[in-house]
């Protein structure tokens, strides 16, 4: 099995408004390897530094890597910016889906389509797989017709960037809290959605930022890791999400 996405000692900060440079470190030295075909969890506290990851791993522009690097495929990424990360395979789900007015669900993935893989499909045939998909993640088939995610519930954002993920098809996807806000009945069905990406894509990398070992238990990943203070404390198996179950924390706080 082929190493996809290695983080190596990876410090990061928030970007400051006044572009103070004192401000902390949030991300203190974190380490992960993703072979292909991997589920990661991360799993950790609030605060903890789990969406900041995230967020650095997307190159968000609001923080800055200040050591350490990032490599995907082999190639140091550490630099490069989030839509050349993107368009290189890259997905992130995000926590708090944003709301673009006047912008189509289907008009949104062609442009994302166009600019991941060069593909320029018709809206026709772009919405023959996009109900594919529609169908496999139990959602109405005018859905890909209304403003991305303008009036959504949780479970519609959620749903609806599993289909993202399904159609761009990506090399990684990092999911960040993709259970946050979701009832159970929704919860299995994104779930249920992931694991259809995956049957279609088996070498597809994952890492799952997540509070509940619900979402754990629907996906079963291969590797859990917990997070504290910006760094991984420890790694293992489901064993480690059910100890965590019952422990919590602070049994892993220094």
């Amino acid at each position: 099995m082929s190493e996809l996405f290695r983080i190596s000692d990876l410090h990061a900060r928030p970007v400051a408004d006044d572009g103070d440079s004192a401000t902390s470190d949030i991300l203190r030295g974190v380490d992960l390897v993703v072979n292909e075909g991997e589920i990661h969890a991360i799993m950790g506290p609030n605060g903890c530094g789990k969406s900041t990851l995230a967020s650095t791993l997307l190159a968000s522009p609001e923080y800055e890597v200040t050591s350490g690097s990032i490599h995907f495929h082999g190639d140091d990424i550490t630099d490069w910016s989030t839509d050349v990360r993107a368009k290189a395979g890259m997905f992130l789900a995000f926590q708090y889906p944003q709301e673009i007015a006047g912008v189509s669900v289907i008009q949104f993935l062609r442009q994302a389509l166009s600019a991941r893989k060069g593909i320029d499909l018709s809206v026709l045939e772009l919405r023959l797989a996009a109900m594919d998909w529609m169908k496999r993640l139990g959602m109405d088939s005018s859905f890909v017709d209304r403003y991305l995610n303008e009036g959504f519930s949780g479970g519609e954002k959620k749903r609806n960037e599993v289909m993202q993920m399904a159609i761009l098809e990506p090399d990684i996807a990092i999911l960040d809290e993709t259970d946050s806000g979701l009832d159970i009945d929704a919860l299995r069905i994104v779930a249920k959605g992931i694991r259809e990406v995956r049957v279609d894509r088996p070498q597809l990398g994952i890492v799952l930022i997540t509070h509940y070992q619900r979402l754990l238990d629907e996906l079963q990943p291969d590797h859990v890791h917990i997070m504290i203070d910006g760094r991984i404390v420890k790694s293992g198996g489901m064993e480690v999400a059910e100890e965590l179950e019952r422990s919590g924390y602070e049994a892993y706080r220094s």
